[in-house]
């Protein structure tokens, strides 16, 4: 199957867009318990602007890096990172990257500061959080993609779990992306192609657990089952649920992910960004689009690696 031009273009652009509203939505919820679709609703309807943290900061960081450097570049993308970090501080950056980022201004490699912050490097979900570039460029090679989300993972969250979360996200993202327009969703399908791309482990048990809940559990229900904490492997299968409980509609998708409590700003993220990259740009709600900042420099992101992608074929 071939996707048209403006298929992929709308899906390159709604995953960048996605990510930025699951986040935005999510941030003032961060740490409750349970939260409901109503409040969520009730409290972006009041805000002028939808503001978003450093998991959108540096989801435009990476789609930034692909496009300067024509594909990964660890290097560049630390640095990317490092300067946008210091043009904007002010994200919600958790306590590691700051550190790796004054560990490698003083002369430590990356390398070697991604292991240090954390014995054995860390397994949070900040390297996940940000697949969505990763997922939409290389959506048609998976081999590539794991790779590419791998190394991604490398330059700050270097333990094994926190490089499979990223790939399992970007894994995610990509399936979503190269789904047939119009054709009825296929759940099993879907979770399949994630199962043979997980290796054994926490993230197969997981996506085991997935199938084993009914499609509309209670939140309570899936955040005991898959987790939504800060983990990659208790983040990452909750959002794949959330996706999954509701591909036809990008807002209830969100909404849902956001009402399980937990890190519910990345959370949100991840599920925005595999919707996204399934529904396209114009799926997302225009009362939450227009309101979200930059808005325009994500979808003009996200539109450029698919140029990027259509010259490099």
């Amino acid at each position: 199957m071939t996707l048209s031009g403006e298929v992929l273009k709308s899906r390159f652009a709604g995953a960048l867009v996605g990510t930025g509203i699951g986040d935005a939505l999510g941030a003032p919820f961060e740490g409750r318990r349970m939260v409901s679709p109503e409040e969520i609703e009730a409290v972006a309807g009041r805000r002028e602007a939808l503001t978003y943290t450093d998991d959108t900061h540096m989801t435009i960081g990476l789609a930034e890096s692909l496009l300067r450097s024509r594909g990964f570049d660890a290097d560049d993308l630390v640095q990317t990172f490092m300067a946008n970090y210091d043009l904007e501080p002010y994200r919600g950056y958790g306590p590691g990257p700051p550190r790796l980022f004054r560990l490698v201004r003083a002369g430590t490699p990356w390398r070697k500061a991604a292991l240090e912050l954390y014995r054995g490097g860390s397994y949070g979900n900040g390297s996940a959080m940000r697949a969505a570039p990763i997922g939409v460029f290389y959506y048609d090679d998976l081999e590539t993609l794991r790779d590419v989300a791998w190394r991604s993972s490398e330059t700050t969250h270097a333990h094994r779990l926190g490089r499979e979360g990223a790939a399992l996200q970007a894994c995610a993202v990509a399936l979503a992306t190269g789904l047939e327009p119009g054709a009825a969703f296929d759940r099993d399908a879907f979770l399949s192609g994630l199962s043979g791309f997980a290796p054994e482990g926490i993230y197969r048990e997981k996506l085991d657990g997935i199938r084993g809940l009914p499609t509309e559990p209670d939140t309570a229900g899936v955040a005991g089952e898959l987790g939504n904490g800060i983990e990659a492997f208790n983040s990452v299968p909750a959002a794949i649920f959330s996706f999954l409980a509701h591909p036809d509609s990008f807002a209830q998708a969100v909404l849902y992910a956001i009402s399980l409590g937990g890190d519910t700003d990345t959370i949100g993220a991840m599920t925005g960004a595999i919707s996204g990259a399934y529904l396209g740009i114009g799926a997302i709600p225009d009362r939450w689009k227009n309101k979200l900042e930059n808005r325009h420099y994500m979808e003009q992101l996200g539109e450029r690696l698919w140029e990027m992608k259509g010259q490099d074929r």
